[in-house]
């Protein structure tokens, strides 16, 4: 992708920020679900947060467009920017409708007097871990729940099981954290790994892939593909997905091999 470069965050913010990004836009793109939220920088238009989207979606803007941003994992965006995950899915909303007009125009400021790429991300890196140590706390049931389904497809009432609530409650978390319920979570976290195990073994089949990432067939993982990325598999893996991360992954990717509920609680819904 010659016109979108992720960064590597500094270590102190892996566990909260999957990478630091900058583009140069052209052309239309497309972009699919990952359950994070992006809070990016247009020079001349100001700082926008990007809610989780529920499915892919393309953007057109005017060549030479330059963009620069930090993306949140999943569930870890809501604390820092003191908002609910659900009220701003599937939009975009100025920061300062989620943290003051005060706190835009300071960190605006300090982006417009800074010069180059680096430093530019290093800054909205520095907005991040400040919003991160302002927070209220650490969500810890995202946090769980981030990992249990970057290793398996569970079953919602596997999870309220092991997560010691009624569905209406575990409904309520998940849309606060993830701004929906913890179905399609699980449904774009599980394409997400899809995704990772195709990059990690380019060589492996459709029907392999699927069964590794938890589909209970080829034919299940087209559907979701479809219905999430609006594109099949092979489209999808061809497309710029599955490098939007760079060397990172929304994913625990410990998790995959140290798997958190028992095969019982698997689903393939």
């Amino acid at each position: 992708m010659g016109w979108y470069t992720p960064t590597a965050v500094t270590p102190d913010l892996t566990g909260s920020l999957v990478c630091a990004w900058s583009a140069c836009a052209e052309g239309q793109h497309l972009l699919v679900p990952d359950g994070c939220i992006d809070v990016l920088w247009i020079p001349g238009v100001g700082i926008r947060v990007c809610g989780p989207e529920t499915a892919a979606w393309s953007f057109t803007l005017p060549p030479g467009t330059e963009s620069f941003g930090i993306r949140f994992r999943p569930g870890s965006a809501p604390p820092a920017l003191r908002t609910s995950a659900a009220q701003i899915r599937n939009t975009r909303v100025d920061l300062a409708d989620v943290l003051g007009s005060a706190a835009q125009r300071m960190l605006v400021d300090r982006l417009e007097h800074t010069d180059g790429t680096a430093a530019r991300l290093s800054v909205l890196q520095a907005a991040g871990r400040r919003w991160l140590a302002d927070r209220p706390g650490t969500d810890l049931l995202a946090a769980w729940l981030t990992s249990a389904l970057s290793s398996r497809s569970c079953s919602v009432a596997a999870l309220a099981d092991a997560s010691s609530m009624t569905g209406r409650q575990l409904q309520r978390r998940c849309n606060d954290a993830f701004g929906y319920g913890p179905s399609t979570l699980r449904s774009i976290l599980r394409l997400q790994r899809f995704m990772y195990l195709a990059r990690a073994d380019r060589n492996r089949g459709l029907a392999a892939l699927a069964a590794d990432a938890g589909y209970s067939d080829q034919a299940h993982l087209s559907r979701e593909c479809r219905r999430i990325a609006t594109v099949t598999p092979t489209e999808l893996l061809a497309g710029e997905a599955p490098d939007w991360h760079g060397g990172a992954s929304v994913l625990d990717v410990r998790s995959m091999q140290d798997a958190s509920l028992p095969a019982a609680g698997e689903s393939a819904a």
